[in-house]
């Protein structure tokens, strides 16, 4: 079983490096021993539309699938747009894969904590997300009535919530970079 995820996570890692430049891209491929395989490459900052053009590419690519994988490469971005992106990724069946040449930083951990698997070669940073209206207590307020509630996100996907508190400990301007031992400690691996 194990080879069967090395496998899919080199297929998808060789077409991470042969795609182009979009912010999020989904491709059905077929792989000699696993099958039909969806990899979808979620890269770049996270932005208001992406949810809609990763809903598209999966609608795009009906079918079953051997193995379903988001490939993550992503500087963070809108908060509420990643939580959007990783529950879909969820319902959808995809486990996510942080390859070793990617990042997955800020508010890219909500897709990261949205795989079914989570394989984490690459490097995965924690920070509290900036708030689109300012960094004042009123501007947080307004943010979690958008939808934003990442310890209600987390229990959903099975994530320990003291995740969404240490994020809330880390200014959005600074960054911690998680061990692997706090990779495993959060579920995130």
């Amino acid at each position: 079983m194990r080879m069967t995820f090395v496998a899919a996570a080199l297929l998808c890692a060789s077409l991470y490096t042969t795609a182009t430049l979009a912010k999020v891209e989904v491709e059905a491929a077929q792989h000699k021993t696993l099958g039909a395989v969806l990899a979808v490459k979620l890269s770049e900052d996270i932005a208001p539309g992406d949810y809609e053009a990763l809903l598209d590419g999966i609608k795009a690519n009906p079918g079953k699938f051997a193995r379903k994988i988001a490939l993550l490469d992503s500087i963070g971005g809108s908060a509420p747009e990643a939580i959007r992106m990783g529950r879909l990724l969820r319902e959808t069946g995809f486990d996510t894969l942080v390859p070793s040449n990617g990042v997955c930083q800020g508010s890219c951990i909500y897709l990261l904590a949205a795989g079914r698997k989570k394989t984490v070669k690459g490097h995965v940073g924690l920070h509290r997300p900036h708030f689109p209206a300012g960094e004042s207590a009123q501007a947080q307020r307004l943010h979690k009535t958008q939808g934003y509630n990442p310890t209600a996100y987390f229990r959903e996907m099975n994530i320990p919530p003291r995740l969404a508190q240490d994020m809330q400990r880390i200014a959005p301007h600074q960054m911690r970079v998680l061990t692997e031992k706090e990779l495993v400690g959060y579920g995130l691996k």
